[in-house]
């Protein structure tokens, strides 16, 4: 491990937990030794954890057998103290309870949790599905994700599932960096992990204490240095940084964000590979781009 910012034992979910891609074989089946090394280098390159089964781990296109087996296989290769955090969302709350409860038996440290993602339910219905998978046990992270659930976990909302003890955090993933400070207002004992990429240091000098992060995939030790610097306050060096990785950091944010972070692995010598349908090979204008903005951050030596 690096010389990172510590993950407390007793909050796992905090540090630099990477949204794991998902290696496939020809036939669309899972490369479970391809996926176990992955987890593997990612610990031994500085990261804290990994988060399988999430939109970057392509979960709307595996079977819960199979979201099973990636949890079991992460837990395997992950070194003492190193988290692993799965993603347990799913149509209603009791398909994500059974979820929870599978990654629990593997020795899970957290889930992460969207709201119901194709229901747009009421407010009753967020708290149902958030108690629901609460009874498991786990400490849940909520993620909140309204470009793809059309829910908005909105600040006040998340205060009032802090407040009944149902999540201990949040991955923001509406790109509004305002939107931390009313959240710490609301709920100051709410932790606020930054969900895209591409506001990791507006979130991370705001008072986020973890990272979801995607291109760390590609490029962790460079990612866990601008983590560590935005979290520490080190404009001096965080701000160089930043300014290096937008162009590749920004491809998470946008609608063929698999793909491209997946061809960036290929380009720095990682296993990315293809996607399950319905996510297609980039077109060769969006191919020609990503190559590009890879290319041009491995040319200044991040790794």
């Amino acid at each position: 491990m690096s010389d990172s910012i510590a993950t407390p034992a007793s909050r796992p979910w905090h540090g630099v937990l990477v949204a794991t891609t998902l290696p496939f074989a020809r036939d669309y089946t899972v490369d479970h030794d391809a996926f176990g090394e992955h987890v593997a280098w990612l610990a031994a390159n500085g990261c804290h954890g990994v988060s399988p089964n999430g939109s970057l781990g392509e979960y709307q296109t595996l079977t819960d057998t199979e979201r099973a087996e990636v949890v079991a296989t992460a837990i395997a290769a992950a070194p003492p103290g190193f988290t692993v955090m799965p993603g347990v969302a799913a149509y209603g709350a009791l398909q994500a309870a059974r979820l929870s409860e599978q990654a629990a038996r593997a020795g899970a440290h957290a889930v992460m949790l969207l709201p119901p993602n194709t229901y747009r339910g009421g407010r009753d219905c967020i708290l149902d599905h958030y108690r629901t998978v609460a009874q498991v046990g786990l400490p849940i992270v909520a993620y909140n994700n309204p470009v793809d659930t059309h829910i908005d976990l909105t600040p006040d909302l998340l205060a009032e599932l802090h407040t009944e003890g149902l999540i201990v955090g949040v991955k923001e993933f509406t790109g509004d960096v305002r939107r931390i400070y009313e959240i710490k207002e609301l709920a100051p004992d709410l932790d606020v992990l930054i969900g895209s990429d591409d506001v990791v240091l507006e979130l991370g000098i705001a008072g986020a204490v973890g990272w979801i992060s995607g291109y760390a995939n590609a490029i962790p030790r460079s990612a866990v240095a601008l983590y560590d610097a935005a979290l520490n306050r080190d404009l001096d060096k965080a701000l160089p940084l930043y300014r290096e990785l937008h162009r590749l950091l920004r491809w998470d944010s946008r609608t063929e964000f698999v793909q491209a972070i997946k061809r960036s692995m290929d380009l720095a010598g990682r296993h990315g590979g293809g996607c399950r349908p319905p996510r297609l090979p980039l077109t060769p204008d969006l191919l020609a781009r990503v190559d590009a903005d890879t290319r041009a951050v491995l040319a200044l030596g991040h790794h």
